[in-house]
């Protein structure tokens, strides 16, 4: 599912560098659909051609040729990226394919054969020679330049820190292995490099994000850690930005996270995303993963009794092939136990060239519709008795962004896009997306709540 919101279109984006282009200078647009990790790639793919000379085009009007960064996880993934490559053919027509589609190119050329190229996810030097190819680039060196940070596709304030690519699971609902291999960890000093650099260029907050967080570094022969993840979120946390991990198994090092995160004095927030989806131990066992559910209700009281205040995100999967109502209650009854803060949820999908899709006892799609209701039923009403217990509790939030209805800012607790939110609609005046103040709460929701500034 594209979770990057819709002005990341070309005919909305600002990317942050300057939208006037010198005369004669090449102008490449973007549509990044797809995962955070999707949209580094962008980012990536754009700081690139920046450094080249090519402008970037907030418009399809403007731009001499689009990039379409595909996402291709899901069926109806894969409909919403042929869809954007046939807007950008139709408002543009020169438009280069790239990302987790791009590992099918048949599927793409067959249905918009005049796209100029096809290539796969993060194959950074295709897409460059595609470009290059299409709209010759053009320097100049000495007016041509480059922020910091490279080309950001986030506000200025906080940025995605990729550590690693690909994965070593065997989900059988997933093709991530197949699609970007098997996992492939950035080197430390490349990471802390980049998030230095970040925060010099005045990001406050840190997203790591990978496919598998707590398995950064285990790919490494020869390693002096067992896990390399340990050391670098120590790091990343004296950096004097908030470092937010997203995508962590539950592996038992996870615990030693978390006395880092009980440490107000620094930055790695008491915050863990992890993707559960399931709490069944036959639906685990038919999904290829770990099926010890009732352990993981351990390690979440352990978490909590070390680190009061964590918050634990995640993701689950109701109507997997097989999943009987037995089973789907068990999930219910977990989750009333566990009371995650933050919880998502997926129908089941098939995808082409999962393993899953061979299973027997498909769901049938009313089934799996009744259970998606049920389940987010009971997960809003858990998030909406935790953020009422948060009234008149002091706190620190950062900004997003400021208008004349007031300020949209995030707690602690809160990932862009995926979260809630805190809102100011009084006493907001001179404040600017970035900002860091501190809120009495006043209001809860469902999944928001307000505020009003107090220092």
């Amino acid at each position: 599912m594209s979770q990057n919101p819709p002005e990341l279109r070309p005919d909305l984006a600002r990317a942050h560098v300057p939208d006037v282009a010198r005369p004669g200078q090449p102008r490449i647009g973007m549509v990044s659909l797809g995962c955070p990790k999707a949209l580094v790639d962008s980012e990536r793919i754009l700081t690139r051609l920046r450094a080249e000379g090519y402008a970037i085009s907030p418009d399809y009007a403007g731009a001499d040729a689009v990039i379409v960064n595909t996402c291709g996880f899901l069926d109806s993934a894969k409909v919403e990226s042929l869809d954007a490559i046939g807007e950008a053919l139709r408002e543009n027509g020169r438009v280069i394919v790239t990302g987790c589609l791009g590992a099918e190119p048949e599927y793409i050329t067959g249905a918009h054969p005049s796209v100029l190229a096809v290539t796969g996810p993060h194959q950074y030097e295709q897409v460059l020679d595609a470009v290059h190819s299409a709209v010759p680039p053009s320097p100049d060196p000495f007016i041509d330049l480059l922020p910091p940070g490279g080309v950001k596709l986030t506000p200025r304030h906080y940025s995605y820190l990729k550590i690693s690519e690909g994965c070593d699971h065997k989900c059988k609902f997933c093709i991530i292995p197949d699609m970007r291999g098997r996992l492939q960890s950035r080197p430390a000093k490349a990471v802390l490099r980049e998030a230095e650099k970040l925060v010099e260029a005045g990001v406050r907050e840190l997203l790591v994000i990978s496919q598998d967080t707590s398995a950064y570094g285990t790919d490494w022969k020869g390693r002096e850690v067992k896990f390399p993840i340990l050391d670098l979120s120590r790091d990343l946390s004296t950096l004097g930005a908030w470092v937010r991990l997203h995508y962590v198994y539950p592996y038992p090092h996870v615990r030693d996270l978390i006395p880092l995160m009980a440490d107000p004095t620094n930055g790695l927030l008491p915050y863990l995303d992890i993707p559960f989806q399931h709490a069944h131990p036959e639906t685990l066992k038919r999904m290829a993963r770990p099926a010890a559910a009732s352990r993981t209700l351990d390690e979440i009281a352990a978490w909590r009794r070390d680190c009061p205040d964590i918050t634990l995100r995640s993701t689950f999967i109701v109507g997997y092939p097989g999943e009987t109502e037995d089973e789907f209650q068990t999930l219910l009854d977990w989750l009333d136990e566990a009371q995650l803060d933050r919880v998502g949820c997926f129908k089941y999908e098939d995808v082409a060239g999962a393993r899953s899709n061979a299973l027997p006892g498909h769901v049938h799609e009313e089934v799996k519709q009744d259970r998606w209701d049920r389940f987010m039923q009971k997960a809003q009403a858990i998030s909406e008795a935790k953020l009422e217990a948060k009234i008149g509790q002091t706190m620190m939030v950062l900004v997003d962004a400021v208008d004349e209805d007031g300020a949209t800012c995030r707690t602690m607790a809160d990932a862009p896009e995926i979260d809630g939110n805190l809102f100011i609609d009084e006493g907001f005046d001179g404040l600017a997306p970035g900002d860091m103040v501190t809120v009495e709460v006043e209001e809860a929701g469902e999944y928001d709540l307000w505020g009003r500034v107090t220092g």
